[in-house]
């Protein structure tokens, strides 16, 4: 069994995603040391991108989502594959807050509340697909289902969570997204509606051992549906050495001789692995010849 699903109600009007992230999350928490707080920011965001990138056509594609608000998390960046592999990176993980009102993580006041959600789909033509809108919260789940109605016209209920252990760990990760289809009637939507009233947080749910399809099943309650897909997501970064000559040639040939001028070797370090890639300055010689 993997640990995302997706499934479709019988009379084909919803359509629903649940993934378990623990794994996922845990991997991003490892390469990057997070605090609690910017645990459950980044978590929550690459969760979203893995589920939302599980939606793209085609192996080409991908799918990137960006948060810029005004707290002190800074920018968080999420990028999913075609299949749902996901990277993700939280510009300031160090940063640290008190519990909000409810006594829970404050992400919202981590990533800010003013500010923007960018989301770029690369599906393989000439220019990206690019849509950005106001955050709502800053609460991630709230700005995705945000996104659906605002930028696709699609009626969308998002919940993302991350619970965070008293040593740090990831205790338990994962989200769900359940859109409704043109058709939907109204006793559709007042049966989720019902259903989400009364549902536990999708971390206690992941927690308590339910699987995937009976948290699907909290959610559209007596609709029934079948299950489409049953795959592993995993944390996948794809840097390589490739990439980072790549991007060595793009900062251009005045930067590229100042480097060589300083003698000393040139260490680009990867923002999803934290991966350490050297460039001597004969490395760098040879590139600026070839780019001469």
């Amino acid at each position: 069994m993997g640990n995302f699903i997706k499934a479709v109600t019988k009379d084909g009007l919803v359509r629903a995603y649940a993934i378990n992230s623990k794994e996922i999350v845990s991997k991003a928490v490892a390469y990057h040391n997070t605090t609690p707080v910017c645990t459950a920011a980044l978590g929550r965001v690459i969760t979203a991108a893995s589920l939302m990138g599980s939606m793209l056509k085609a192996e080409n594609e991908t799918l990137t989502l960006q948060f810029k608000g005004d707290g002190p998390a800074g920018m968080i960046i999420a990028v999913s594959d075609y299949n749902g592999n996901v990277r993700g990176y939280v510009e300031n993980p160090n940063v640290d807050l008190p519990l909000n009102n409810i006594g829970k993580l404050d992400v919202g006041g981590a990533v800010g509340r003013n500010g923007y959600l960018g989301i770029v789909k690369d599906l393989g033509m000439k220019e990206p697909y690019v849509s950005q809108i106001p955050l709502v919260s800053g609460e991630i789940a709230e700005d995705i289902s945000s996104y659906y109605v605002m930028s696709e016209q699609t009626p969308t209920v998002c919940a993302l969570g991350v619970l965070v252990d008293k040593d740090w760990s990831v205790k338990a990760a994962g989200g769900y997204i359940v859109q409704l289809l043109p058709g939907a009637t109204e006793e559709i939507i007042e049966i989720i509606e019902a259903q989400l009233n009364g549902i536990w947080p999708v971390t206690k749910m992941l927690d308590e051992n339910f699987t995937l399809s009976e948290i699907i099943r909290e959610v559209l309650g007596p609709l029934e549906f079948d299950v489409l897909e049953e795959s592993e997501k995993e944390y996948k970064c794809t840097c390589s050495f490739e990439r980072m000559d790549k991007a060595i040639r793009s900062i251009g040939k005045e930067q590229l001789e100042s480097l060589i001028n300083e003698g000393k070797d040139t260490e680009i370090c990867c923002q999803f692995c934290d991966r350490k890639y050297i460039f001597t300055p004969n490395d760098l010689e040879k590139i600026l010849s070839e780019i001469s």
